[in-house]
């Protein structure tokens, strides 16, 4: 069952013990039963109790102590009005309340097709049978007041029976139907709750809920009767909150309130709709209202305004942030331009003879100059090092284009504005670089 009666282990004495049990009906409907025969009855039993219209079969649903404390919390006097049980229900009592209940389903349907043929604006939600099979109620909401004589009429003609007709909030017609809220639990109203207390917007508001209505609505379509649960807790913790009805004022900028945490003790505030939130305590958020009520500004959020030596230590790290995003942007490298034959050579920059390792053609082709002797180590003779020093700031011959006959030594490129278009040579003829009057070199044993 859905109670669970706490007090059973409690060692009351049996001579004290509460006769009154509560009986719960189809729907969650309870009620209140005298055990004047003193019957042994536990938890769960099915029992045959008087009713005033013959005898319906109910579920044994809590007993005891407990008894006396929920018809305190509900109003109901413990006088000769409650009614008594007869017995704990035999194998044939619950077969012919098998039979009665049989009958609800098809009696649902023809009433609604009874209540269409009228044109009454009403829903009809539920049908309940008596054990006895003697009276049937049925169960309906609607917004207006409904003159149903005439349906009354019709419906106890066409199903023999004694009718009654009881009007239900959307909420007793949820708990009557039953099922599984969001929260993995049977739904409160068919289980426990029997007295439903008005729920408001402001609840989810104090709670910093999403104002959604798909996500607050229960099955019922209204405000989840949840929400007063920890309502009294969340008003309890909201008077430590400062409220904050405007931005605060900073050299920064305006610093809008985009969400509380009440029992962490922090809030989040944001500079002109940015995504990085900033958490601070609710005590700074005094303090920085209190600045700003005397017209200071403070320097931002975090760091407080008196300090010196905290202000200098946040602007020094503005700076070097506002630093690293400036160079961060120098460090994507530019493309490097292309002529027709592939990319250029930089120019700027004449060649470095320290890092450049001569090639074995090189080698072989390069003679020394009329006088010299080539050092036999490999080294380069004093006067050829100190040639490559002079013409150090010399432009690079393009590496795209070589001699026919494979000599090392390459005419540089005359740098222009703008570069011209590359001559195919025509047949027969061989490809030789531009080449530039530029005296005697060490070379001319090759040309």
């Amino acid at each position: 069952m859905n109670s669970f009666d706490w007090l059973t282990q409690m060692g009351i004495p049996q001579l004290d013990t509460f006769d009154i049990v509560e009986v719960k009906f189809k729907g969650g409907r309870k009620e209140y039963f005298r055990n004047v025969d003193y019957l042994t009855l536990n938890t769960g039993d099915p029992v045959v109790v008087d009713v005033p219209s013959g005898h319906h079969i109910g579920y044994i649903s809590l007993q005891g102590e407990l008894v006396r404390l929920q018809m305190q919390k509900r109003k109901i006097r413990n006088d000769d009005s409650i009614t008594r049980i007869y017995r704990v229900a035999t194998q044939k009592d619950m077969e012919k309340w098998e039979e009665a209940k049989a009958r609800e389903i098809p009696t649902l349907y023809r009433c609604k097709q009874i209540v269409d043929e009228y044109g009454l604006k009403m829903k009809m939600s539920d049908v309940e049978f008596q054990a006895d099979n003697s009276k049937a109620t049925f169960y309906y909401s609607a917004e207006d007041r409904i003159d149903f004589r005439e349906l009354i009429k019709s419906l106890a003609g066409e199903f023999k029976v004694r009718v009654e007709m009881r009007q239900i909030s959307l909420r007793q017609e949820a708990g009557r139907l039953g099922g599984i809220g969001v929260c993995g639990r049977e739904l409160c109203c068919s289980t426990w709750l029997v007295d439903f207390k008005n729920v408001t917007t402001s609840a989810a508001r104090y709670q910093n809920l999403s104002l959604n209505p798909g996500k607050l609505s229960g099955q019922c379509g209204r405000l989840k009767c949840c929400l007063n649960y920890e309502l009294d807790t969340y008003m309890e913790a909201i008077k430590d909150i400062p409220q904050v009805d405007k931005p605060l004022l900073t050299e920064q900028g305006p610093a809008k309130l985009q969400k509380t945490d009440i029992f962490r003790k922090l809030m989040w505030f944001n500079y002109n709709h940015d995504n990085d939130w900033i958490s601070i305590t609710c005590e700074r958020v005094r303090e920085i209202q209190a600045l700003n009520e005397q017209g200071v500004k403070v320097f931002n959020l975090q760091v407080d305004h008196s300090s010196a030596v905290e202000d200098l230590a946040a602007q020094s790290t503005r700076e070097l942030e506002l630093l690293d995003k400036k160079f961060s942007k120098k460090k994507k490298k530019k493309k490097r331009p292309t002529d027709g034959n592939g990319p250029r050579a930089n120019q700027s920059q004449g060649p470095r003879p320290e890092a450049r390792t001569p090639k074995p053609a090189e080698q072989s082709t390069s003679m020394a100059a009329p006088g010299q002797v080539r050092p036999a180590d490999g080294n380069q003779a004093p006067r050829q090092g100190d040639k490559r020093r002079k013409n150090k700031n010399r432009p690079r011959p393009n590496s795209n284009q070589g001699l026919a006959t494979g000599s090392a030594a390459t005419s540089p490129k005359v740098d222009s504005p703008t570069p011209k278009p590359v001559e195919k040579p025509q047949e027969g003829q061989r490809r030789f670089p531009p080449r530039i009057n530029q005296g005697p070199s060490n070379n001319q044993g090759n040309d």
